[in-house]
């Protein structure tokens, strides 16, 4: 009796056991269905009218949502601080965020479900920046560059950038957009076709009025005295009130933005090449409007022999999606301040002493215009190590705005650069060049018709282009001498940088700021150039400024930004 008492109570308690595991399994799976569900029904739903285009609307597309790791309802708004990191599709579809309409684009759908995860993060922001953090588009890959130029791709969740540490922001264009990159994954160099640089928005203490008409300047013990102070800024959104301080002491917020009213602008990080190979100077095939073969990377020739209205046309149709234009003579201003600040290199950049970009002299020059010279720090048309060190070396950097390898480069020496910056004529419009030869290809009067092989007959240009609208270029009044720097705009990096004088000792004309060549656009020659050509030696520099005719010329190169 005893034992088969304990057979029937051991039976009960198996019965019990069974009945537990199968109500507890029974209970798991509850549990893991209805969390199914409700991912279901909270992490996958059909996207709210608008989020994608009507083109797609006989497609099943079903959209969830990841915001910083975790499984959100709702796309996040567009004002949210939240950025896309990436999206992955079922079904071999490829999805890309339209940052404009605040949407996703969806591409290779076919006629089955198609289910995309959008993955958001909130952006890292510099609180120094004031709001003024870098702005992002679908193509513009922000990227983290290491000191021997390896270049990977950022996250936006963590520090890309830092302005306090003089660390500015990257980014890069993609030649196969097609290819999708995970954060910290290396970007090889030859996807990359252009290299940018964010500037951000900001206002300046006017430091000098700049109404300079003559030399009144003198010589110090035989030297140029140094007039080169650190310049205070202050960074500043579009939102806030425009600073319009004009005399020493006041604030004034900085034209270069104003122009576009945004909170920044991506600047090439180095002059613009032709080409993948970045081909040498050869005028028969690079004085031409071609967007498609812009370059902006390190180790290739800069675009030289362009023509102005060439040179502006390529940089408009680049990326008209990013209101790509030519560097106009306020926004190389806007870069030379920032250089000039406590968040930039606050010293002369080392000059680029050959036609290669990204290039720094071994050594700082100690003469001004030169030919080839040993004894003066030689240049070349060709990068030499013997004489010269790339971007992503020490030295190299210091041809950097930063001093380190986040800056811009090629903004002393190099090629001199055509920026948008016109005298204009005696009736108030901007001028087309010197005759009917040397000239800009813009419509426009001639400065001086019968010069250097001139026509006198013809005195205006009228069958080339028109100028673009006003924003794109900046204006100058009309003089005869190249002394009037009182036609400056506050900004732009001429004037202020007084007062001038002549240094016949190492051959240099005027001075500005750290020696650099400093003379004004006349009617001979109506167009800025900045930044001065590998010969120039110490007068080559970032705050250097000349007029020239705007025609094709093989030290001539130009720089395109991007606003938006």
């Amino acid at each position: 009796m005893e034992f088969k008492a304990f057979q029937e109570k051991k039976h009960k308690r198996t019965i019990m056991i069974i009945a537990g595991i199968s109500t507890f399994v029974l209970l798991v799976g509850i549990i893991i269905y209805q969390s199914y569900a409700m991912y279901e029904q909270i992490n996958e739903y059909d996207v709210i009218k608008g989020d994608i285009p009507s083109f797609m609307s006989d497609y099943d597309v079903k959209v969830s949502v990841v915001i910083d790791g975790q499984f959100q309802a709702e796309i996040p708004g567009k004002e949210s601080g939240k950025a896309i990191e990436k999206i992955e599709c079922t079904n071999n579809a490829i999805a890309t965020w339209d940052y404009i309409n605040w949407s996703i684009q969806v591409k290779n759908l076919n006629n089955t479900k198609t289910k995309c995860q959008l993955f958001f993060k909130t952006k890292y922001k510099e609180n120094i920046l004031n709001g003024t953090d870098p702005v992002l588009k679908d193509n513009l890959i922000p990227i983290l560059i290491e000191n021997d130029g390896t270049v990977k791709k950022a996250s936006l969740g963590s520090e890309w950038y830092n302005y306090e540490k003089k660390n500015w922001a990257n980014a890069v264009i993609l030649q196969d957009q097609g290819i999708q990159y995970g954060e910290g994954e290396i970007i090889p160099e030859e996807n990359i076709e252009s290299y940018f640089v964010w500037i951000p928005r900001y206002k300046y203490k006017i430091f000098d009025t700049g109404n300079y008409d003559t030399l009144t300047g003198t010589l110090e013990d035989g030297k140029m005295p140094s007039k080169a102070q650190t310049i205070e800024i202050e960074f500043e959104t579009k939102s806030q009130t425009i600073s319009d301080g004009n005399s020493v002491g006041s604030w004034l917020t900085h034209p270069a933005f104003t122009a576009f009213n945004t909170n920044g602008m991506w600047v090439g990080k180095f002059e613009t090449s032709y080409g993948t190979n970045g081909s040498e100077y050869d005028n028969s095939k690079i004085n031409k409007f071609a967007p498609d073969m812009v370059r902006i990377k390190p180790n290739l020739y800069s675009w030289r022999g362009i023509s102005v209205s060439n040179a502006f046309q390529t940089s408009y149709y680049y990326q008209r999606a990013y209101d790509s234009h030519m560097m106009k003579n306020t926004e190389w201003g806007a870069v030379a301040y920032l250089s000039h600040s406590s968040y930039g290199i606050k010293d002369a950049i080392r000059i680029n002493n050959t036609f290669m970009t990204g290039v720094a002299s071994l050594t700082e020059s100690t003469c001004g215009h030169i030919e080839k010279n040993e004894e003066c720090n030689q240049y070349a048309n060709n990068f030499y190590d013997t004489i010269s060190a790339r971007y992503n070396t020490e030295i190299g950097a210091l041809a950097s705005t930063t001093g380190n390898i986040s800056g811009i480069y090629d903004m002393s020496g190099a090629g001199w650069e055509y920026v948008m910056g016109v005298m204009k004529d005696q009736n108030g419009n901007p001028m087309s060049g010197l005759n009917n030869i040397y000239h800009s290809g813009f419509n426009g009067i001639f400065g001086c018709p019968s010069c250097r092989e001139g026509d006198a007959t013809i005195t205006n240009l009228t069958t080339g282009i028109d100028y673009p609208d006003s924003k794109y270029y900046d204006s100058y009044g009309y003089a005869e001498n190249t002394n009037t720097y009182s036609r400056r705009i506050l900004g732009d990096a001429t004037g202020e940088m007084g007062p001038f004088q002549t240094d016949t000792t190492i051959n240099q004309k005027l001075g500005s700021w750290h020696g650099d060549e400093g003379s004004f656009v006349s009617h001979w020659y109506p167009y800025f150039i900045r930044g001065g050509l590998i010969s120039y030696g110490t007068g080559a520099g970032i705050f250097q400024f000349h007029g020239t005719y705007g025609g094709g010329n093989s030290g001539g190169a130009y720089r395109i930004v991007l606003t938006f």
